[in-house]
């Protein structure tokens, strides 16, 4: 079985083409025949060794990608809701070569549920992980309808769902973007967009004096973009930065991994897109053999969906 991984830690370019040993769904799980895994950044960290300490006691190779999209092709003991042949989406937690980069993968059937109507694997491989990310950010800051979010890195994939599921719950949204960028984060549904920049915490309080309620960090701009809160406010980081205490502004941080069983949140995201309220996109698509092309691009920033890469 095919797989895209890494043996040594470094550039695009230790990224090869490996073969692996077939897998079998056990109780509680599906294995997917897999076409379609995005590119994100976290995967450009386990390639590069940022995380080469947590994976010290794993050997190698070292699968990334934590967003997969394929047809169910063998179906373990205790599963309903699923059947062989069925378009599926799921997240996964890579460990050793149990990542998305591959061609098969069991999974526990509480991270898969059916794709999208009509929607490519290519499509359908972009909502899981980062829509899940959105939707724990938003669920962090808890806040109500009528109340006031700022998305910082709203144009990227992360920072749109935000944006999305903030309007289907009755927020209005403030959000960031570059002159190019404007256009796009508008058709998202923003209902205010100002330039970004380190300065952005003054343009949004350009537009409410008093500060929002709530503020959705995706461009990691941390303490330079604290002061757009008003006091009591919520701010949730995706990068793990904790905040500085102050103004009792509470501070929050969220980790997707905590939802990777989170099967109902996750079938929600899929009803949103079939409803038309969650917009999928896709940058590019590149062969397993070009993965290495997949990640430059990537690391070249300024790419609007995601890409994917086929299997």
């Amino acid at each position: 079985m095919r797989a895209v991984g890494v043996l040594t830690f470094g550039g695009p370019e230790v990224l090869q083409v490996i073969d692996l040993p077939e897998v079998h769904a056990g109780a509680g799980q599906v294995r997917i025949r897999n076409h379609a895994a995005t590119v994100n950044p976290t995967d450009t960290f386990l390639r590069n060794g940022s995380r080469a300490e947590q994976l010290k006691d794993v050997p190698p190779p070292y699968v990334p990608g934590m967003e997969a999209a394929g047809v169910v092709d063998e179906i373990g003991a205790g599963i309903t809701g699923l059947k062989v042949g069925d378009a599926v989406l799921a997240i996964i937690v890579p460990k050793g070569s149990h990542g998305a980069y591959r061609e098969q993968i069991a999974l526990d059937a509480r991270s898969v549920v059916l794709a999208p109507k009509g929607k490519s694997h290519a499509e359908a491989a972009s909502l899981p992980m980062n829509g899940l990310t959105a939707r724990q950010t938003l669920d962090k800051l808890g806040l109500k309808p009528g109340q006031v979010i700022a998305v910082t890195g709203a144009a990227g994939a992360m920072g749109g769902y935000v944006v999305q599921l903030a309007k289907t719950e009755g927020l209005t949204v403030i959000a960031d973007a570059s002159e190019q960028d404007e256009a796009l984060v508008k058709s998202l549904g923003a209902d205010i967009v100002v330039r970004r920049g380190d300065d952005v915490a003054q343009r949004i309080r350009q537009h409410f004096p008093n500060g929002v309620d709530g503020l959705s960090d995706g461009a990691v701009l941390k303490e330079k973009v604290v002061p757009a809160l008003k006091d009591g406010g919520g701010f949730n980081s995706v990068r793990g930065w904790q905040g500085v205490p102050g103004r009792d502004i509470r501070f929050s941080v969220t980790s997707v991994g905590n939802y990777v069983f989170e099967h109902d949140k996750l079938d929600r995201l899929r009803q949103l897109v079939d409803e038309g309220k969650l917009t999928l996109r896709v940058a590019a698509t590149y062969p397993a053999e070009q993965a290495a092309e997949a990640h430059r691009r990537l690391e070249a920033h300024g790419t609007r969906g995601r890409i994917s890469i086929a299997f």
